[in-house]
């Protein structure tokens, strides 16, 4: 079932509440993490609280515990949920305040950690594979903030969602302001080329996604050459294989972009077997 902790309380789905007047709510004022549980264990753990944290650090959010004991209470909230395979959102906002934007009227942090099951696209798109789009709106800009900063303000990303949805793909794609491509709606993105796997890179202005360092790893295990460089739509219409990867999405084959089928129009022997390797993967840390 559900589990959320507050602020040092416990709750389930119908007790959970937050104040309209939390900065996370009013104004995307916070950071969050995605983290998996396989087999009622936390999958990288130490890599998603270290991002959590350099997150809170960049907008200048100091969270209100140390690393160990926010662990703690993660795999704490994942032994209370009863979940052998689930999906962990911790969430800190800059607290309640007034309605006006200052900051400095939140004098404490908000700290959520919610546990609960996810399922972004039905079982069998993972062996057709996803029909995907390109969104027409763009990550946005770097120079505003970065994009590396995994906030509580993913509006670009849901209108991106919708465009897909109102279009009747799985998925979208988001470019840069040059027209280069970024990533999904909340993952990261991989072609496959002649034995060669591309990813854009982080000064692209991506997330730097725990999955796709896992994935980059896992290739390079495979004896698949890996390289991070920009990317555009050729890329993705040209490559032989294309996939997603993130926490919650896992990895994703790609089988048609802007109508265009992608190599065989199926999953691809690589993306199939980097999947079995996931798993693999994920068995052996759980």
């Amino acid at each position: 079932m559900a589990t959320i902790w507050i602020d040092g309380e416990w709750h389930d789905r119908a007790s959970a509440k937050v104040s309209v007047f939390d900065h996370g709510l009013l104004y995307g004022d916070g950071v969050f993490e995605g983290i998996r549980v396989y087999s009622g264990k936390v999958f990288r753990l130490r890599e998603h609280l270290e991002r959590i944290y350099d997150c809170a650090k960049a907008i200048d959010l100091t969270i209100p515990i140390a690393p160990d004991e926010f662990g703690r209470i993660i795999e704490e909230a994942v032994r209370r949920s009863g979940l052998q395979e689930a999906y962990i959102r911790p969430i800190v906002t800059r607290g309640v305040g007034d309605l006006g934007i200052d900051p400095r009227k939140c004098p404490k942090p908000t700290v959520i950690v919610i546990v609960d099951g996810i399922s972004i696209w039905p079982p069998e798109r993972y062996e057709q594979g996803l029909s995907v789009i390109t969104a027409g709106t763009p990550i946005p800009h770097r120079e505003a903030l970065s994009p590396r900063v995994k906030s509580l303000n993913y509006l670009c990303h849901a209108m991106a969602k919708l465009e897909a949805n109102n279009a009747g793909a799985d998925e979208a794609l988001m470019l840069d302001s040059s027209g280069h491509l970024a990533e999904g709606t909340g993952q990261n993105l991989f072609v496959l080329k002649r034995n060669v796997l591309r990813t854009p890179p982080l000064s692209a202005g991506i997330l730097a996604g725990v999955t796709r360092g896992a994935v980059m790893e896992l290739a390079v295990a495979a004896g698949i050459s890996v390289r991070e460089e920009l990317l555009n739509r050729f890329d993705v219409y040209t490559a032989d294989e294309a996939f997603l990867t993130g926490t919650a999405s896992e990895i994703a084959p790609i089988r048609s972009y802007d109508g265009r089928p992608i190599g065989s129009g199926k999953r691809g022997p690589v993306t199939k077997d980097l999947m079995a390797r996931f798993r693999r993967l994920v068995g052996s840390e759980a």
